[in-house]
């Protein structure tokens, strides 16, 4: 089957794809709002997957976000179980692609959010090698009780817009206390920086009488840094599943529990290491567009588009696995899952952690190519299934073992056996711990999260035309 791209759609892209769709039915407005409007339009009313959904007689000169937003066919637990929980309208397309390649301003300090009081607090998740943030001393687990990002204190309601594009950061370093976060008279200023964030910060090998255990950290699914042609984080991966194959590995844990997505064509490259028997002629997963998209692709493709086919990797591990290990939480989405869902035919997965997201669909940057506005739209424009042609995991993956990180409890470096996640598994497969078991109910400050936003929680879907 043929690889796709590792590229965005672009507005260029889709007139290419929709000549006889689409384009056609583009009317040239003059400018401003209106005319976001009408790109709005016409690629929803193509490329939605819902679209039979849309509503009519929307009002033409609301404000972009609004109107995009009064298209979609919005989840509601009663009323449609099945609908959107994840489109969304960009303030601008580039910094979003920008982001979904692994750039973007940053401290380097990876943040899980909790609204205190209507303020900011936050828990560091994991610090970017060499970032401004690791500079100043921050590490995983470190407690913030308040931010503020050039000079304004971050609340509920301006910390998905200072955080994206502030520069001066000054936390407030707290502590977890009598089920909260309270201050100190502790801070640490940080300045942002533009960073490219390695997706694969360890790998390393356990020995364990005969058990020799792989372990990977991977945060999110992109082969290369933005603006690259080189696949780097391909090549990466290459080399640490040879290694694996070359230690003998017999257990492998994949800790996916901050990785929110990304692009889908590096899921396929990552579970065609893994998989028993993966190849390029056994089938991984399928996409399937809306009525309108699935003719004109298979029309222009072939009747196979939407197959997607393992690859040949010969640093291949599954056969001397019979299953597999991944570490998940409540932040696990997306390409996470497709990978997780796309292994289940092939072996056992066991999964240690929290429920995942529940994300089964993809979507994709849509912008304009003629670069009239900034603004662009990431509408879902497919669901995916695996090799069984299942898809039913809307409410998340359970986990086999539940285990939760806690505020409560330390939090210790990746690779570090102590680690309550990584433990669990470790006791699975050997029968020894190497701390105490990790607590499986959520505590009461857990109702205070922010849950993540926007590229956190993507599967990306590459450009169709390559």
């Amino acid at each position: 089957m043929r690889k796709t791209a590792l590229k965005p759609l672009s507005y260029v892209a889709l007139t290419l794809l929709l000549t006889f769709s689409s384009c056609s039915l583009f009317k040239e407005v003059a400018s401003g709002d209106a005319l976001i409007n009408e790109f709005i339009k016409v690629n929803m009313e193509y490329w939605y997957y819902w679209n039979d959904k849309i509503p009519t007689n929307i009002d033409a000169k609301l404000a972009p976000s609004d109107y995009f937003n009064a298209m979609l066919y919005t989840y509601d637990k009663q009323a449609r179980p099945d609908g959107d929980r994840f489109s969304r309208f960009l303030e601008n397309a580039e910094t979003t692609e920008a982001s979904l390649a692994g750039e973007s301003k940053t401290t380097g300090a990876r943040l899980s959010l909790y609204n205190i009081n209507n303020g900011i607090s936050a828990l560091v998740l994991y610090v970017l090698p060499g970032s401004p943030a690791a500079q100043n001393g921050i590490k995983r687990g470190d407690i913030f009780s308040k931010i503020t990002v050039d000079g304004q204190l971050v609340t509920v309601n301006n910390y998905a817009s200072l955080l994206a594009i502030g520069t001066s950061y000054v936390f407030t370093v707290g502590r977890y206390e009598n089920s909260t976060i309270v201050g100190t008279d502790q801070t640490k200023t940080v300045v942002a920086q533009p960073l490219q964030e390695d997706p694969m910060p360890l790998d390393t090998v356990y020995t364990k009488g005969n058990k020799k255990i792989g372990y990977l950290v991977y945060h999110r699914f992109y082969s290369k840094p933005n603006n690259s042609d080189q696949a780097l984080y391909d090549l990466k991966m290459a080399q640490i599943f040879g290694k694996f194959k070359a230690a003998g590995i017999n257990e492998f844990v994949l800790d996916l529990r901050y990785n929110g997505g990304g692009f889908i064509s590096t899921a396929v490259t990552l579970a065609s290491f893994i998989a028993k028997g993966a190849s390029d002629k056994v089938l991984m997963t399928r996409d399937e567009y809306n009525k309108n998209v699935t003719p004109d692709l298979q029309k222009q493709y072939g009747a196979n588009y939407g197959l997607r086919n393992f690859e040949n990797r010969p640093e291949n591990i599954g056969g001397n696995l019979s299953r597999v290990y991944v570490l998940t939480s409540s932040r696990t989405a997306s390409a996470s899952e497709m990978v997780i869902n796309a292994l289940k035919p092939f072996m056992e997965v066991v999964i240690v952690g929290d429920l995942t997201v529940g994300k089964n669909v993809g979507s994709t940057v849509i912008k304009d190519s003629k670069k009239r506005f900034v603004q662009g739209i990431m509408p879902i424009i497919l669901k995916t299934y695996n090799s069984a042609g299942q898809s039913d995991y809307t409410g998340g993956f359970t986990p086999t073992f539940t285990v939760k990180e806690s505020l409560s409890q330390p939090f210790y470096a990746f690779g570090d056996l102590r680690d309550p996640l990584l433990s669990e598994a470790y006791f699975q497969i050997t029968g020894a711990r190497n701390a105490r078991r990790g607590i499986s109910e959520s505590e009461p400050i857990d109702r205070f999260k922010v849950q993540p936003q926007g590229p956190e929680t993507e599967m990306f879907v590459d450009n169709p035309q390559k």
